[in-house]
């Protein structure tokens, strides 16, 4: 299958660029209207032209959010039938992919993405007069807007954020301040190469905790490439791992049952009652479906 748990994800390749169009084609067969994004990769644009164009000459209208996280990308997509993103999130630079979403935010099942594949063999192609049309969004603030509604600190704080040069620098940094924090920004400009690796793991950080005493920060909050990914330290520089932020905040929004993946600490039983699925946000979004008031996965 071209499809894993999260998506297209391989290294770059001229291959990889007629694969998009044809991704783009298919899923506008059953979406006549589709939002896309991208990540900061030197190479995303050229994907989405290519993905972008697959969807045009299959009939779609397409609404371009540009550079915008993965999560910016999925809450969009609720206006639209599907919502695609640009991304190989926390690989190297020298990778790149696709990740497809419905309208409720949810990444594509193995079923709907057995789907893409098997329209792959297929002809999309729309007569001259039939072709689809793109538009610009600012799914970006809107986004921001959204979580503003519903967030607030309790108090002024200082935080450390390392966006890593990905999509997180055009969202979180306003964030952050707009919900009344002062923020030290790291890595937050949009680069197409990365300062360090795109993962959040603490051997890639190894300079937070210090910037975090040294400015008495609160709290770090640390993103990969396409910021689907966040991990965090405490105000006294130590690093907090996946596992222990999904037992935080689903004590912390008081969830008594959540949905988690196998490679998960056995630790968030002691909070809730868990259900547990392959890894892959898309497994988990389909078992919250039937069961469960929240889930996450420890990978961040």
């Amino acid at each position: 299958m071209l499809f894993g748990s999260s998506g297209i994800r391989q290294e770059f390749s001229p291959g990889l660029v007629e694969l998009a169009l044809r991704i783009g084609a298919a899923t506008a067969d059953d979406a006549s209207t589709i939002v896309v994004g991208r990540d900061t990769r030197m190479t995303s644009e050229l994907l989405e032209h290519s993905i972008v164009s697959g969807m045009l000459s299959a009939g779609a209208t397409v609404y371009s959010c540009g550079i915008a996280p993965t999560p910016t990308v999925a809450h969009a997509t609720g206006c639209v039938d599907a919502g695609c993103m640009i991304t190989a999130s926390h690989n190297p630079e020298s990778y790149n992919g696709v990740k497809l979403f419905n309208p409720d935010g949810s990444s594509f099942t193995l079923r709907q993405q057995a789907a893409i594949e098997e329209g792959l063999r297929g002809t999309h192609w729309k007569n001259w007069d039939e072709q689809g049309h793109t538009f610009p969004v600012d799914a970006v603030d809107a986004h921001r807007e959204t979580i503003l509604d519903q967030v607030s600190l309790e108090r002024p704080i200082t935080t450390v954020l390392d966006c890593g040069n990905g999509a997180g620098s055009v969202i979180t940094p306003d964030l952050l301040a707009g919900a009344g924090a002062t923020v030290i920004g790291l890595n937050c400009n949009v680069a197409g190469r990365f300062a360090r690796p795109s993962e959040p793991l603490e051997a890639n950080l190894p300079y937070i905790g210090e910037i975090v005493r040294r400015r008495e920060a609160a709290c770090a909050v640390i993103h990969d490439g396409d910021a689907d990914r966040m991990m965090a330290f405490d105000e006294r520089g130590r690093y907090i791992d996946g596992d222990h932020l999904l037992m935080l905040f689903a004590k912390y929004l008081d969830r008594k049952r959540v949905v988690t993946t196998v490679d998960a600490s056995m630790a968030i039983e002691e909070v809730a009652e868990v259900h547990r699925t392959p890894v892959g946000d898309s497994f988990v979004s389909e078992e919250l479906l039937s069961w469960g008031d929240f889930g996450g996965e420890a990978s961040g």
